[in-house]
Order: structure tokens, then C-alpha cells, then sequence
């Protein structure tokens, strides 16, 4: 029995292609900064950049283009969710404000 390989492997180019592509994601985020867009929408549109940036770097520079596709979009909810639960019951911080510390 033979196995055939449809994934080939990523050469210098495309690696260099997704680099100057999260470069670009980078300036973009550097212009909205200094561009005087309204809180809300800066917050916005970082967070889709940044979780765009991250799935490119996740796909990429982490091999997982080449993985199962099952297994990416499985990673990406898991960690969005694990975020979300951290954020929401492991907010330790916003509890320290009612805590009392003796002052030594």
C-alpha cells in the first residue's frame, strides 16, 4: 500500500509572503492608532486584527496549514473560549479591590 502526500512542504517564499503580510497587519494597526477613530471602533478593529494576525501566525509559522483542518478550527473556539472563561470566573483582579491586606 502507498500513501500519497497532498500537502507539500511551505517554501522560503511563502513564508516570506506571510511575514510582509503580518507586517502590513502591523502598520494597519500603527495608522488606526494614531488615526482619530472613536474608541469603540479602534477596540474593534484591533481585536479583528489581532485575532486575524494570530490565526496567520497560528496557521503558518506553527504548521498548522498542514495539519487536519478539523484540527485548527477546533483550536481557534477552544482558546477563544478558554478567554472568555478566564476572563469571566478567574477574574482575580477585579476582586483585590475588596480585599483587606494588613499593613505590616
Amino acid at each position: 500500500m502507498t500513501t500519497t502526500e497532498t500537502a507539500t512542504e511551505p517554501t522560503l517564499r511563502v513564508y516570506v509572503y506571510v511575514w510582509l503580510g503580518m507586517l502590513a497587519i502591523v502598520a494597519i494597526e500603527a495608522v488606526l492608532v494614531y488615526a482619530h477613530v472613536s474608541s469603540g471602533m479602534l477596540l474593534a478593529s484591533l481585536l479583528v486584527l489581532a485575532f486575524l494576525e494570530a490565526a496567520v501566525a497560528l496557521r503558518y509559522f506553527m504548521h498548522l496549514r498542514y495539519e487536519v483542518p478539523l484540527l485548527f478550527w477546533t483550536l481557534i473556539p477552544g482558546l477563544l473560549l478558554a478567554f472568555v472563561m478566564m476572563n469571566q470566573f478567574w477574574a482575580d483582579a477585579a476582586r483585590l479591590n475588596t480585599l483587606r491586606f494588613p499593613i505590616p
